[in-house]
């Protein structure tokens, strides 16, 4: 359950007085998701996602903000937020950062056909290439130094097997060079439960709170490894064709990349 601050009718009305929205019609909690409070609001003028940020503070929300309007407005189906009055993004409710963004039609799938692999390696090869005209910039606080680090932590919790397997992974990590791959907008978490289908068709990515300025080949696997994936952990050799071959009709590999 992921609504974590419980708000009034009246509370919302309040909120929404400062944006040019109509009046409220309904509202409801969000179950999915993990770390934030979320709220499908109706009113008198659309369908819109309230969000209340419950880790994040105000300081760190322009960037992902900022980037979602941007890729929307270059045809990537990310909800737009939605500026008040004032033109703000970014608001206060229940004191706790929050903003309203558009809300996209369709719904999670949990087995991804063909078309839809195709389809999500289409919008984030576009999305890795119109980002690279987006000015901000956010380290990956999920990188190298943090995946090092948390690895240490869990070692001791798992038996052989897996402890065996997780050093030998960051062993090869360790030896990745990374320097000469492309560097740019990252998605970093563009799992099934973060995009959207009408059909086959992609109609929404969302959730960009852990998005960041990191290697492009990284958020590629990251993304390969939960939509190509068979039930047995390895990957269904056809759908990550038909993934790859239409991101890379949006953005080519270069040499470094396709060597990596």
């Amino acid at each position: 359950m992921s609504v974590y601050t419980r708000i009034e009718p009246h509370e919302l009305e309040e909120f929404l007085c400062t944006y040019a929205l109509g009046g409220l019609v309904a509202f409801s909690g969000i179950s999915a998701g993990i770390e934030n409070t979320n709220y499908y609001v109706s009113t008198t003028q659309g369908e819109y996602v309230l969000t209340l940020f419950e880790t994040m503070g105000a300081q760190e929300l322009p960037y992902f903000l900022e980037l979602m309007a941007f890729l929307a407005e270059q045809d990537v189906p990310s909800a737009h937020p939605i500026a008040d009055r004032q033109r703000r993004y970014l608001r206060s409710l229940k004191d706790k950062p929050a903003a309203l963004v558009q809300r996209l039609p369709g719904a999670n799938v949990l087995t991804p056909t063909p078309q839809q692999c195709r389809a999500v390696g289409r919008g984030l090869g576009h999305m890795h290439r119109v980002g690279q005209a987006f000015s901000g910039r956010r380290e990956n606080e999920r990188g190298a130094a943090w995946r090092r680090t948390t690895a240490r932590k869990v070692l001791p919790c798992l038996d052989s097997a897996d402890a065996a397997l997780l050093t030998a992974e960051m062993e090869f990590q360790g030896q990745v060079q990374t320097r000469d791959l492309s560097v740019g907008v990252i998605h970093a978490d563009l799992f099934r439960d973060n995009v959207l289908f009408v059909d086959d068709t992609l109609t929404g990515i969302i959730d960009f709170y852990y998005a960041c300025n990191d290697v492009l080949l990284y958020d590629l696997a990251v993304t390969v490894n939960d939509w190509c994936s068979r039930p047995d952990g390895q990957l269904d050799e056809n759908n990550l064709r038909l993934l790859l071959t239409a991101y890379r009709e949006q953005r080519d590999f270069q040499v470094d990349e396709q060597a990596a």
